[in-house]
């Protein structure tokens, strides 16, 4: 198979031209062919412009209001920069021909479809009954006017990029393509890192060599995934410190995650009486008069009113325990499922009620951890060109070493509690919400 193939795919091909744009922030200018056209103008992709991509966060970063519709931008862009890469390597076009460049091309544009609003907080409690976003991917490419967009114009099956997304598919060349959808070192990763970076106005994110790593692109010993070569090892290094630094600076910033805390509990409070099916098929300003139309006066309508009502108005932190100085109680508190959290703030509320010698209602504590999936490592090949050898970017790099799987996620998230504003200046006592924690967890246990 001859990369030329790949290279003359219209959309690969309108890297290149003159006209035929759409320009995304940071002065990045996107192909759109007919096709490309015919889809985000579905009403399924159209929904994605209506859905922030970091939600809340702009709660604390007040210019981070990009959409789900950008990001997928991005992505498709980046995934065309990868094969108009990969093209020129022949053990890429022997697995990898025209047809199946596309489909990755398709995937790499719709890999968000299936989201909704706050749909990672959502999901992160692993609720009985709610449906997961690939699911909603599933429907939307299966059963909507897309389906049809991509059987007549794409010459697609959209069963296939429901499993490439879905990360299906035992061939090589398809285990492949799911690896740059969602791998190591994806075209998602590349894109969000940056792009939230940007428009939280950090420079976290955008500290890595983005042209350089995807120069270095190659395949691994096995053929099923990407490596590196070696000179794109510093820009894969800055690439995992990025997003170290964005985890701890942005996705888990302590008032981030107080408005996570308190939609999250607000949520777990209601979704039982909820069309859970309906509402997430809603825009983001939809689903949030939704969720207040039916909370009410109730306590999960306070904590929506704290988050969305006309004053902003976060619980503050009562408590901090990190894995590096309180370990054990911070091993015994992370990791847990949901309705553990759940069920150790109340019982926190109970104990503070006693030591404060007034009511502490339950949804005025929150314990917010670490869930119990844990992110997704980034364990990626390095190709010695000399020494004709792969090995590991954790052995070659200390960066990577120091931030092995096993210790990211301990390293860039706290275990917090947060309590209503009225709550702080009643606690005096230095570390007396860390020690009554302890004896919560005990008694849930």
């Amino acid at each position: 198979m001859s990369g030329q193939e790949i290279l003359a795919i219209p959309e690969v091909a309108g890297l290149d031209a003159k006209s035929g744009l759409v320009r995304i922030p940071p002065e990045l200018d996107v192909p759109l062919t007919d096709r490309v056209r015919a889809v985000i103008d579905t009403p399924e992709f159209r929904r994605l412009a209506r859905i922030s991509q970091l939600g809340l966060v702009s709660l604390v970063y007040p210019a981070a209001l990009h959409t789900r519709f950008e990001h997928s931008l991005g992505v498709y862009r980046l995934a065309l920069l990868l094969l108009k890469q990969l093209a020129y390597h022949s053990r890429f076009t022997q697995l990898v021909g025209a047809e199946e460049a596309e489909l990755l091309i398709a995937a790499a544009l719709l890999h968000d479809i299936g989201h909704w609003p706050f749909c990672h907080l959502i999901e992160e409690m692993h609720l009985p009954g709610a449906a997961t976003h690939e699911l909603f991917a599933h429907r939307f490419l299966l059963e909507t006017e897309l389906a049809d967009v991509l059987r007549e114009q794409w010459r697609l099956n959209p069963q296939e990029i429901a499993s490439l997304l879905s990360g299906a598919g035992e061939e090589p060349g398809r285990r492949l393509l799911a690896s740059i959808l969602s791998g190591p070192i994806d075209i998602d990763k590349m894109d969000y890192l940056f792009r939230d970076s940007l428009h939280a106005g950090v420079p976290y994110g955008r500290n890595y060599d983005q042209q350089r790593l995807i120069g270095s692109l190659c395949l691994n010993a096995e053929g099923d995934g990407l490596a590196i070569t070696d000179k794109g090892k510093t820009a894969a290094e800055m690439l995992i410190f990025a997003r170290y630094v964005m985890f701890s600076e942005v996705y888990w910033h302590h008032g981030v995650r107080s408005a996570t805390a308190m939609l999250q509990r607000a949520f777990f409070l209601m979704y039982p009486k909820l069309d859970l099916d309906r509402l997430f098929r809603l825009s983001e300003t939809e689903m949030i008069q939704q969720l207040q139309a039916a909370a009410g006066q109730s306590p999960a309508g306070q904590l929506l009113e704290g988050l969305f009502g006309p004053r902003r108005r976060l619980y503050k932190r009562l408590a901090q325990v990190s894995f590096l100085d309180a370990r054990p109680l911070y091993q015994r508190l992370a990791h847990r499922p949901y309705g553990w959290h759940v069920a150790c703030a109340e019982t926190l509320a109970h104990l503070l009620s006693q030591r404060l010698r007034q009511p502490v209602q339950p949804e005025e504590i929150l314990v917010d951890a670490p869930p119990v999936k844990k992110e997704t490592p980034l364990l990626v090949d390095v190709w010695r060109r000399k020494e004709q050898q792969y090995q590991p970017l954790s052995q070659a790099s200390p960066v990577a070493q120091a931030l092995a799987p096993e210790q990211f996620d301990d390293y860039v998230k706290r275990v917090r509690v947060f309590g209503h504003p009225r709550l702080l200046p009643l606690i005096t006592m230095p570390h007396l919400v860390q020690d009554l924690l302890a004896e919560a967890a005990d008694q849930v246990d």
